[in-house]
């Protein structure tokens, strides 16, 4: 994750200033400490997911934008939408639309409109490189910070952990057929956290995960670095882990502070 954010970064740093300086470690990103503005800029280009699960219940608006009738399960919108959430301290983030944000004083309408600005922009950079790759950028979210009156792109960007991508190869025909898209992000963790009693409900404990399912799941992570980036995963070879990131940033300190 840590190695595809890098990526994206430096792929998207010609739209916005982004919080990444160096990554000294393949694990370790360095850059920084912006202070966040409290949304995060969500943009959707398909009914997919919580957009979905609205549309079904009969509802017809998601935080303030209008969503046209007689749309099915992962059809595609007119154009991208932006639909904010609160970025929570604590809890779950909430839907929020533009005109409660500006209202509330969480952002001013003139640095509200550069971050939809950025954010277009920003999905539109994610579609073009998504399609060489043979992928379509269904969703994803942003978040900004500033320094001074400066705003940066910061977290990551274009991740599966922040992201979902179909497979554009067969959407169209499952589309056609009312089957499920083939999808690439982290929906499978999400899916044995639930199977096993846990949906980050007050009460609830984390499931133990064994060697096995952490191995399993790094196989799947390094799936989905290889067929978002279109390159092969560098593996290391063997070692201290914890042992060469102490070493890496501890150089890299000495050089640089």
């Amino acid at each position: 994750l840590n190695q595809i954010a890098e990526k994206f970064l430096k792929a998207t740093a010609d739209i916005v200033p982004n919080w990444l300086l160096s990554v000294p470690d393949p694990n370790v990103s360095y850059g920084l400490a912006c202070k966040p503005f409290a949304v995060e800029m969500v943009v959707r280009n398909y009914l997919v997911g919580h957009a979905w699960r609205t549309y079904k219940s009969g509802l017809r608006e998601l935080c303030g934008v209008k969503l046209p009738d007689g749309l099915k399960e992962n059809d595609r919108f007119p154009k991208p939408i932006i639909t904010p959430t609160t970025k929570a301290h604590e809890g779950h983030d909430e839907d929020i639309s533009r005109e409660e944000i500006i209202a509330q004083g969480i952002v001013t309408e003139a640095k509200y409109e550069q971050l939809e600005k950025y954010a277009l922009a920003l999905f539109e950079r994610g579609t073009e490189i998504a399609d060489k790759e043979g992928l379509i950028l269904v969703d994803t979210k942003y978040e900004f910070g500033e320094m001074g009156e400066k705003i940066y792109l910061i977290d990551e960007v274009h991740t599966p952990d922040s992201s979902r991508y179909f497979y554009a190869d067969v959407y169209e025909e499952n589309q056609r057929m009312g089957l499920p898209q083939k999808q690439l992000s982290k929906e499978f963790v999400r899916e044995w956290l639930i199977l096993n009693g846990f949906q980050g409900k007050e009460g609830q404990r984390v499931p133990e995960m064994t060697d096995e399912k952490v191995v399993e799941i790094s196989k799947r992570y390094v799936e989905l670095y290889e067929k978002v980036t279109g390159e092969a995963f560098k593996y290391e070879n063997g070692g201290n882990v914890i042992a060469r990131i102490e070493k890496n940033i501890t150089e890299f300190l000495k050089e640089n502070l």
